[in-house]
C-alpha cells in the first residue's frame, strides 16, 4: 500500500504541471490558426503522449510537450492537405470551366443591352396588357389567378397576353437601340 501512496506522492509535480500547461498549450495551437476543437484534441493528446515521460526533471518536459504538439500539428495538417489535395491537371480544368462560364465583356454589355430593349418595350405596352403580361411572365400567375387578381374574364388575360406577345415580338425584331431611344452619333 505504501509502494502505490509513494508513486503516487512522486509523481504529484507531474500532475500538477500536466494541469497548468493545458490552456496555455491550447493557446498556443489556436494562435497556430487551428480551431478550438482541433487545439484541444491536439493538447490532450500531446498531454498523454507526454505521460510516457512523467520520470524525467520538471523543466525537461515543456519542451518536449510542445515538440510533441507541434509534431502532432504537423501530421493533422498533412492529413488534412491529403483530403483536400487536387491534381494540377484538375485544378487547369475547373479554372477553364470557371472562365468559359463567365460572359466576356463583349457579351456581358450586348445582355445589357439586349435587357434594355426588352425593358423599354414592355414599357411601351398599354397598362393593363404590360400589367397581364408581367404577372403571368414574371410572377408566374396563371391566367385564372390573373382574371380573379385584376377583375377581369380568362379570354381577356389570353387576348392581354396575345397582344403582348404579338407588340413585342414586332418592337423587338431587328432592333440595335433600346426602344424609344433615338441613336444619336456626334
Amino acid at each position: 500500500m505504501s509502494v502505490t501512496l509513494d508513486a503516487r506522492i512522486s509523481h504529484l509535480p507531474f500532475e500538477r504541471f500536466l494541469g497548468e500547461q493545458r490552456p496555455m498549450l491550447v493557446s498556443f495551437l489556436r494562435g497556430r490558426g487551428i480551431s478550438l476543437d482541433d487545439a484541444q484534441d491536439i493538447a490532450q493528446e500531446s498531454l498523454y503522449k507526454l505521460t510516457r515521460y512523467r520520470d524525467a526533471p520538471v523543466e525537461a518536459l515543456k519542451p518536449l510537450l510542445y515538440r510533441i504538439a507541434l509534431n502532432l500539428l504537423h501530421d493533422s495538417r498533412r492529413r488534412q492537405a491529403g483530403l483536400y489535395q487536387t491534381s494540377l491537371s484538375d485544378m487547369e480544368l475547373q479554372a477553364h470551366d470557371i472562365q468559359d462560364e463567365m460572359p466576356r465583356p463583349e457579351q456581358w454589355a450586348e445582355d445589357r443591352e439586349e435587357l434594355a430593349r426588352v425593358r423599354a418595350a414592355i414599357n411601351l405596352l398599354p397598362e393593363r396588357c404590360r400589367e397581364v403580361y408581367l404577372l403571368n411572365r414574371i410572377e408566374g400567375m396563371s391566367y385564372t389567378q390573373i382574371s380573379r387578381h385584376c377583375g377581369i374574364s380568362v379570354k381577356t388575360v389570353e387576348k392581354h397576353i396575345g397582344k403582348a406577345l404579338s407588340s413585342l415580338r414586332t418592337l423587338l425584331s431587328n432592333q440595335t437601340s433600346p426602344v424609344g431611344v433615338s441613336e444619336q452619333r456626334t
